[in-house]
């Protein structure tokens, strides 16, 4: 490339390639869309098709431009939301409420089970995305007694050939947004009364598995970081 030989189209207005890190951003936006109701099913997984499918930047743009989180920049993924609380945060408070004792909230916790069992019970931590794989085998992931840290919890649920089960409280609500193929993808789908309950959405599929979300009846969320 020199003067003589100048490229096909001027630098500054070369498309802007996208990274994994660009489309993961994106992914998520359209998850919590999906979890607050902005998105149904069918506009989600053909965004979401769109996002892994996208070269540059100025392709992943339009995908979230009718969302909230498109009309302002949004250089990373949004900040950790706390632990859940019934009560919203005080008015006007310009910071999200922080999990107690510098908890840090990962992406995305793994749950994986190829060919065994994984299970996660009892007081255990739970963040935003949860991705959940069974491969002729089994995982069981009981909500009943976690810690939410976030209102808006997002599983993505995959059983081939295995199945998938999970138990949340009954005074969460619970969203379907998964598929099955020659096998059940089973989501009791409920809305909490509550206005500020933690919503959790199981998307993915089963492939000759299944996938079973249900509330447990006398299971409600409470606040373990206080006992």
């Amino acid at each position: 490339m020199n003067a003589e030989n100048p490229p096909a189209v001027p630098l500054e207005k070369q498309p802007v390639r996208a990274s994994d890190a660009d489309r993961d951003r994106i992914a998520d936006i359209l998850r919590e869309a999906l979890a607050e109701g902005r998105l149904d099913a069918e506009e989600h997984s053909e965004r979401i098709e769109a996002v892994f499918k996208a070269k540059t930047l100025a392709e992943l743009e339009p995908l979230i431009r009718d969302l909230p989180a498109g009309q302002r920049p949004a250089p990373g993924p949004p900040p950790a939301q706390g632990t859940y609380r019934p009560a919203p945060p005080p008015p006007g408070s310009p910071h999200p409420v922080r999990a107690p004792h510098g908890v840090h909230v990962a992406s995305a916790k793994n749950v994986v089970a190829v060919l065994s069992g994984a299970t996660r019970q009892g007081r255990w931590r739970v963040g935003g995305k949860i991705n959940a794989v069974a491969v002729c085998g089994g995982v069981e992931l009981d909500l009943t007694e976690a810690i939410f840290e976030q209102q808006y919890i997002v599983i993505n649920a995959t059983a081939i050939c295995g199945g998938i089960e999970i138990k949340v409280p009954e005074n969460v609500s619970l969203r379907s947004a998964g598929s099955g193929i020659m096998g059940g993808f089973e989501v009791r789908e409920a809305e909490s009364t509550e206005p500020h309950a933690p919503v959790v959405v199981v998307q993915g599929v089963a492939i000759w598995g299944g996938v079973e979300a249900k509330h447990v009846p006398g299971k409600r969320v409470r606040d373990l970081s206080r006992e």
